[in-house]
């Protein structure tokens, strides 16, 4: 286990660390964790790694200087979530729970944490380098609009501090950084990787041979918001593409360079990662405490990174990219078997899951023809005929994963898209018929969960969604199963208030809508603005991403109305 005090560090023996993570999580050594695989993957290359879960940030900063200075840098993130999401509602009321902290209490981070540990540290230790990541800094990575503060905010470089932010799923990243740092070589050329720099560009920089696009600066979004929509046309352009360029956006007398990304990985490089040796338990130091997200994670798995799905306001894409990389099936039933030898372990998997859970193995047919493609969503505003969307082999891993002995059962708790499998005729292939029977007779508890989020189809535009009547086809079709099995079973539609060109009157029609009938309406979430999301562009700008004004609800007052319509259906 890696040592988070003074006393584990004496009692490894270590007269030095070469990296320290501070994290706004309480320390859980889980595949799923980004602190855990990154401080395994640091310790595979033969670093001494050491974490501050949850440091205290006001008090005399005894957290910050308790383990003294790494050999090498400072790594910093804000835990499994964005420090705002993780503490304020969609009407930017506290939460009164964390389920990263022990019992679940709140107020164990600070609001912007990974600018808040950053500059402590570079107060404290000015001439040591300071690494952000996470879903926080990656998300953050451009000016974004941050609705707590409602305003556009810079890089969080800029506001931070930091020497170096790593986006996206960044094992491969920063161990070049750590390397980088321990030979006293630049940085600023591994990808992956972004940087503020002072000057303008190119003239601080020799730019004549690189490939790099010049956004608008940060000055001119503040006044101008079509100039804003610009950039996140680029930004999301480049993050779709296989083969990306350097972005650079000038900011307060400097610019922010942001790296393309590395090739997505290898299934080699994948498995590699989910066999290093995970205990799968939180630290020690939490001993007799209950940690909500433990229980939440301490059985599932994940199968497969990336989503090509496109979701408006969705962040998966931009963090983990498009391009789907799966595990091998050897890898993921090895991982199943180590999972049930543990104590713990009850026989039951609560989660074969991924950003989207049915997108394991999909790709281009053509590889070349993905490697030209710059869309944001392989599935909006259509289908690509260029995809794969058998799901064979996926049901040959399901079977694998129950084969197993001492598994009962295999939940599906990730999302899944259901336009992967149907369209408006019916299945798209014979796996597509398979797959669907044999997760609602095998692998969910009764409870068939989906997100349609709308059923306004000019909304599920904006959002990025199939039309709803694709809703209409997939529910008589789980009908027809659970009617064939005899299965007491439900189908649970989850849905979206208040998205950008979402009105009052379109609620009234999603709670009215005939293809409803019959089915309890609870689930409806209220949309949350949140860095780095086309959703989150057309909430900021009152404009779509063509520059075609749209209805925005902003007030909470109304953003609260709408949410509220939904549970009044019988009243309308």
């Amino acid at each position: 286990m890696f040592p988070t005090s003074v006393k584990e560090v004496e009692k490894l023996g270590w007269d030095y660390i070469d990296i320290i993570l501070f994290s706004g999580d309480a320390f859980i050594d889980h595949p799923s964790s980004g602190t855990a695989m990154i401080a395994r993957v640091l310790q595979r290359e033969g670093w001494r790694v050491a974490i501050v879960p949850q440091p205290n940030w006001q008090d005399d900063l005894r957290d910050f200087r308790k383990l003294g200075v790494p050999r090498l840098f400072f790594g910093v993130n804000s835990g499994a979530m964005d420090s705002m999401v993780n503490h304020y509602t969609a009407a930017k009321r506290l939460r009164s729970n964390d389920a990263y902290t022990p019992g679940g209490q709140a107020g164990h981070r600070p609001d912007y944490a990974v600018t808040v540990y950053t500059r402590i540290l570079k107060k404290l230790y000015p001439d040591t380098p300071v690494v952000i990541g996470g879903i926080e800094a990656s998300l953050r990575r451009f000016a974004h609009y941050d609705y707590w503060q409602d305003c556009l905010k810079p890089s969080v470089l800029v506001e931070s501090g930091a020497d170096c932010l790593i986006y996206g799923m960044g094992e491969r990243a920063v161990v070049a950084v750590a390397r980088a740092i321990s030979r006293g070589e630049s940085l600023y050329g591994i990808p992956q990787t972004a940087f503020f720099l002072k000057g303008k560009y190119p003239e601080s920089r020799n730019a004549s041979e690189e490939d790099a696009i010049v956004m608008h600066g940060f000055e001119t979004l503040l006044s101008d918001p079509d100039a804003y929509i610009d950039n996140f046309n680029i930004e999301e352009r480049e993050a779709n593409r296989l083969h990306a360029s350097v972005i650079i956006e000038p900011c307060r007398g400097g610019y922010v360079r942001v790296n393309p990304p590395y090739p997505p990985e290898t299934t080699v490089e994948l498995d590699s990662y989910y066999a290093l040796p995970f205990t799968k338990q939180p630290h020690p130091r939490y001993r007799g405490k209950e940690i909500p997200a433990w229980e939440m994670i301490k059985n599932s798995l994940t199968i497969h990174r990336g989503c090509f799905g496109g979701c408006s306001f969705c962040t998966i894409a931009a963090h983990q990219g498009k391009f789907i990389r799966s595990r091998s099936q050897e890898s993921i039933v090895a991982e199943v078997e180590r999972l049930a030898a543990m104590p713990h372990f009850k026989g039951i998997i609560s989660d074969v899951g991924a950003p989207t859970a049915n997108m394991y193995g999909l790709h281009g047919r053509d590889a070349s023809r993905c490697a030209r493609c710059s869309r944001p969503s392989c599935l909006s505003p259509s289908r690509c005929p260029n995809m794969e969307h058998s799901h064979a082999p996926l049901l040959e891993l399901y079977s694998r994963i129950t084969s197993v002995p001492g598994v009962r059962k295999a939940f599906i708790g990730s999302g899944i898209r259901y336009d992967l499998f149907l369209d408006k005729d019916g299945f798209l292939d014979d796996s597509s018929e398979r797959y669907l029977r044999e997760v609602v007779t095998r692998h969910t508890s009764g409870w068939f969960k989906v997100a349609p989020e709308h059923t306004e189809d000019h909304v599920l535009k904006l959002m990025s969604k199939p039309p709803f009547a694709l809703f209409g086809v997939l529910r008589r079709e789980f009908d027809r199963i659970v009617a064939r099995e005899r299965l007491p079973y439900r189908i649970v539609p989850y849905f979206i208030s208040s998205h950008p060109g979402c009105t009052l009157q379109d609620m009234k029609r999603l709670a009215s809508n005939r293809e409803l009938r019959g089915i309890r309406l609870e689930q409806v979430q209220d949309f949350t603005p949140t860095p780095m999301t086309a959703s989150s562009v057309m909430f900021y700008t009152g404009k779509d991403l063509s520059k075609r004004p749209i209805f925005v609800e902003k007030s909470i007052s109304g953003k609260k109305i709408q949410k509220s319509l939904f549970f009044r259906k019988n009243t309308l």
